[in-house]
């Protein structure tokens, strides 16, 4: 069936009410008109009409059935993208009437990576907020890139500060690189003093209790090379997290314990956990951080929130200058 952009955006705002957004993504997650129908309390009859309604709106099948269930065809996979958006969107207007009603202006949901100095983070808040005419309520979110960019996309998040690589998809998103990060081996005082009498032995620092990140992240990925390309096996973690604190915690407890994390972020740990630096110096090519905000026009607090952000990342990196 063929028919213009016109006529589907005629169909749409004519046709198109949340609760069809709603089933839609019901059925994705039941697979089943019949369970879609016992979860929201209606009749099958029902669902399977209204089913038909929509792909009547947009001319073409949404979902492929078969006896193993009901799965999106390749217009529905777009349909249901824009509806989970659209129904985010939605969530997020309620959020930011009830926020107005408390004499805030508006929700902020931000998704932020493991190993974001903690310090810049919570001066680039403080800047934003001094600089808008009514406070913001400011949720911050945490995870990797991979999980945090789909939330992005598909409207659960406003803004992600993650990194920057080749691999990160970065369809329908803008991004600006912020910080790149250098890395440092953090140890108890005692334990740093000892190695700091030396030139790093990779071997012996493989015999060392690591704190590391979890496998296949852009962190842990450039440590393992480190150890490879001097010709040692990576070592096996006592611990993985990227839990900042407990990381430091960890290390000021044990003297045998050790781990390499991002300069600022060992820069913190000195001051609110009490370990030391290593005076080694590396090499990697761990991936910039970055903001990621989606493509088209964004909100007053979008905008001012990342100005700030960007503010206090030139002002860390004169700072290394």
């Amino acid at each position: 069936m063929s028919f213009s952009i016109e006529e589907v955006t005629r169909r749409l705002n004519t046709r198109l009410k949340m609760r069809h957004l709603v089933l839609l993504l019901q059925i994705r997650q039941h697979g089943s008109l019949t369970r879609v129908a016992e979860h929201m309390a209606t009749s099958q009859p029902a669902v399977t009409n209204a089913l038909a309604e929509m792909e009547s709106m947009f001319g073409a099948p949404l979902f492929d059935r078969s006896p193993r269930g009901m799965t999106p065809t390749p217009l529905g996979n777009v349909v249901l993208a824009r509806a989970q958006a659209m129904l985010h969107d939605l969530d997020h207007l309620a959020r930011d009437i009830e926020a107005v009603h408390s004499g805030h202006a508006a929700r902020l949901h931000v998704g932020v990576i493991p190993f974001i100095s903690g310090r810049t983070l919570a001066s680039a808040i403080r800047l934003a907020q001094s600089r808008l005419p009514q406070r913001v309520t400011m949720t911050i979110h945490e995870g990797t890139s991979d999980a945090l960019l789909p939330q992005l996309r598909d409207h659960t998040l406003d803004i992600v500060i993650g990194r920057a690589s080749a691999t990160v998809d970065v369809a329908q998103l803008r991004f600006e690189v912020l910080h790149q990060q250098t890395p440092r081996l953090i140890a108890s005082r005692r334990l740093a003093a000892r190695l700091g009498r030396s030139k790093a032995n990779w071997q012996k620092l493989a015999e060392l209790d690591w704190i590391l990140g979890a496998p296949n992240t852009p962190i842990r990925e450039q440590i393992d090379d480190l150890f490879l390309h001097a010709g040692v096996s990576p070592p096996v973690p006592i611990v993985e997290s990227y839990t900042s604190r407990l990381i430091g915690e960890m290390i000021v407890a044990n003297d045998d314990a050790v781990s390499i994390v991002p300069a600022d972020i060992a820069e913190e740990l000195v001051h609110i956990a009490g370990v030391a630096i290593v005076p080694y110096t590396f090499d990697w090519t761990l991936p910039p951080i970055a903001l990621f905000t989606r493509v088209g026009v964004p909100r007053e607090v979008d905008t001012v929130f990342g100005q700030a952000l960007h503010e206090r990342y030139l002002e860390v990196e004169r700072a290394r200058r």
